[in-house]
């Protein structure tokens, strides 16, 4: 599992036990199935009404993606990118094709494999580039499905709210106060399921696939500037140190922006 969504996951847990247990004389009012189910499904449904069913059966995957502890290999796509151009330097095209059957990473393979087939430098790096712009498309997608969900979370949690409301208005005249405020507690208990999931569940896996997609554009880059270096016959050993050199700014870069917009 990803250590920081472990963390993330066991503060959460402090959190609500803080909340069940020490800042209510009885936990149990903090539960509340019909509400939750109101947030819930509603929040659901709402998803269902405005994304096509492929997409939204993603949820759970995407929830998956996060939940473990994904590896980019960076230093491993460099070492194979260094190796396969020493044996392009060479002018060696069975050993290119031969190593690149161990390549793992598809994205490099098929930027490798144009170069084998001697594609115009500039036709490889537009595909390339293609292929970078769709992915960061298709995952900014899968990130603003779960923003959605978090903005639907809280409006289905005030109508819970106003349900309770309504309820609580029919006992008004009875003058009974502790069932009045049972019912007003029981009301706000939707708002406070629907800003949870919102704040606690939604926006974090949102944030999480963002970052997933920095990192694996930074990694598709880093093979973009080794292929076109490729091309211009540039030495194995400068490929390597300029390769590093550009993941490392990359990350200084990204250090920077996050700071930024903390201030």
């Amino acid at each position: 599992m990803n250590p920081s969504t472990l963390i993330g996951m066991l503060g959460a847990l402090l959190l609500l036990a803080s909340v069940f247990f020490f800042s209510a004389q009885d936990p149990w009012l903090f539960v509340n199935p019909a509400g939750l189910a109101i947030v819930i499904i509603g929040t659901l449904a709402a998803t269902f009404i405005s994304y096509p069913l492929r997409e939204v059966m993603r949820i759970f995957r995407l929830f998956i993606i996060v939940m473990r502890n994904e590896k980019m290999y960076t230093q491993d796509d460099i070492e194979e990118l260094v190796r396969l151009a020493r044996r392009w330097a060479g002018g060696n095209v069975t050993a290119v094709e031969n190593e690149l059957e161990a390549v793992r990473n598809p994205f490099l393979k098929t930027g490798m494999q144009l170069v084998i087939d001697m594609t115009p430098e500039q036709e490889t790096l537009d595909f390339l580039q293609w292929r970078m712009n769709r992915l960061r498309a298709r995952e900014h997608a899968e990130a603003q499905l779960f923003r959605v969900m978090a903005s639907f979370a809280p409006a289905f949690g005030m109508i819970g709210t106003l349900v309770g409301l309504i309820n609580m208005m029919t006992i008004l005249g009875d003058g009974d106060l502790q069932m009045i405020g049972q019912q007003l507690a029981i009301a706000l208990m939707t708002t406070f399921y629907g800003i949870l999931l919102a704040n606690l569940v939604f926006k974090p896996v949102a944030v999480k696939l963002e970052r997933r997609t920095e990192q694996r554009l930074i990694l598709m880059s880093m093979v973009i500037q080794g292929i076109s270096m490729m091309y211009h016959k540039t030495s194995p050993a400068l490929i390597r140190e300029t390769l590093k050199t550009f993941v490392m700014n990359y990350d200084d870069e990204l250090r920077l922006s996050s700071s930024a917009k903390k201030h």
